[in-house]
């Protein structure tokens, strides 16, 4: 789960972190005001979305009068704002932060996530921050420098050392850093973050160290026990489909496809969707309802696989293990009677009372075609949607 800008900040400030002070506006009024309560002469107008690439977008403003602060934020809210992470369709303003202004001397990078070939959260630092690390990163990745953190120990002071004199930092900024970094180890372990990127991580002028810009991701796996995080989640920031799927505790990922898929296990869903492709087609979701999948996950799963408009033909590909097959073809029946299902829908069963759930299936009445193998469910998938 992803968090705004300045719920990030709000989350770094608890951790005794200091971050530029700003305001959250969800009018231009509000905007203005918020720039008014912050004093000052010049302020930054930042959009608010989950996602990246915002200052090349248009995003990040630097405006010089309360009147620009009012026009910047009217040009900014209610847009869908397009960049580099979310095109095509870009992701809805909502709000903006009007933050103070910092007497910049360079820009670093600095971020911290959980590395899967270590299986330890590792810390990533480069000289060459800001807007384009990512082609810093390709271009010559010698500048990004890695440090492995122990889950016992956590960062070490050596760790510190080691990267605030690759970053050249000197006198209150090498400090500075040294002292920022085990607090947002802290920050990163204490909310089950799998991400906290940083970027710009600047120097100012008078040789302070500070995060000017900061985003977080939470594992999603966490949230039960993160209460607090949880109630900040943004549903207006994913898609529709996948907001609903949250909300029906499945997992669903949108694609661009018109087959959709509805599967109980990961693995057997990726081995549908490789199938679809073989078989020509192309899966339109991600779906996994789990493998005690019941009637009203798959009605769940029915509904939020049908708010693709794209979507010409479902299939069904279900491994009855956990929950017998003849109980999930019921579900099936149920869901597409309650669901109103206008597209052909294939289904596969394999498991534990397979046959019973088969014939289930083709004494319906339903337009409903069953597969004896997941290869046959695939092209008559394919063949529908055709």
């Amino acid at each position: 789960m992803n968090l705004h800008e300045y719920q990030a900040k709000q989350i770094l400030r608890s951790g005794n972190i200091n971050t530029p002070r700003g305001i959250a506006a969800a009018s231009a009024a509000e905007a203005a005001g918020a720039a008014s309560e912050l004093g000052g002469d010049a302020w930054v107008v930042k959009a608010q979305i989950h996602a990246g690439g915002r200052g090349k977008a248009g995003g990040v403003k630097l405006v010089k009068s309360l009147d620009e602060v009012r026009t910047v934020a009217a040009s900014l809210l209610g847009t869908n704002l397009v960049t580099i992470q979310n095109a095509p369709d870009g992701q809805p303003v909502n709000q903006v932060l009007v933050e103070e202004t910092l007497p910049i001397a360079r820009e670093l990078y600095l971020s911290l996530l959980v590395d899967r070939e270590s299986e330890r959260v590792a810390i990533v630092a480069s000289a060459a921050g800001g807007m384009d690390i990512e082609e810093v990163a390709h271009a010559t990745p010698e500048k990004v420098l890695t440090e492995i953190c122990d889950p016992l120990l956590g960062v070490q002071d050596f760790q510190c050392r080691a990267l605030a004199f690759a970053l050249e930092l000197r006198g209150d900024a090498f400090k500075d850093f040294c002292r920022l970094l085990p607090q947002l180890y802290r920050v990163f372990a204490s909310n089950d973050l799998s991400l906290l990127e940083i970027n710009p991580l600047v120097v100012t002028a008078d040789n302070r160290v500070l995060p000017l810009d900061c985003k977080m991701s939470v594992d999603d796996n966490a949230l039960y026990r993160r209460k607090g995080l949880a109630e900040l989640r943004d549903d207006s920031q994913v898609d529709p489909k996948e907001a609903a799927a949250n909300a029906a505790s499945v997992n669903y990922v949108a694609l661009t496809g018109n087959i959709g898929c509805m599967v109980n296990g990961a693995g057997l869903a990726m081995a549908t969707m490789d199938l679809i492709q073989l078989e020509g087609g192309a899966p339109a979701n991600f779906l996994d309802v789990g493998g005690g999948a019941t009637p009203e996950t798959v009605a769940q799963g029915f509904k939020i696989i049908l708010l693709d408009p794209n979507v010409r033909a479902v299939l069904i590909n279900i491994f009855g293990g956990i929950v017998r097959c003849d109980v999930i073809a019921e579900g099936i029946i149920q869901a597409v009677k309650e669901v109103d299902v206008q597209v052909p829908v294939v289904v596969r069963l394999e498991g534990t009372n397979a046959e019973l759930g088969r014939t289930l299936l083709a004494e319906s009445g339903l337009a409903i075609l069953a597969a004896e193998s997941l290869t046959q469910a695939a092209k008559l998938a394919v063949e529908e949607a055709q």
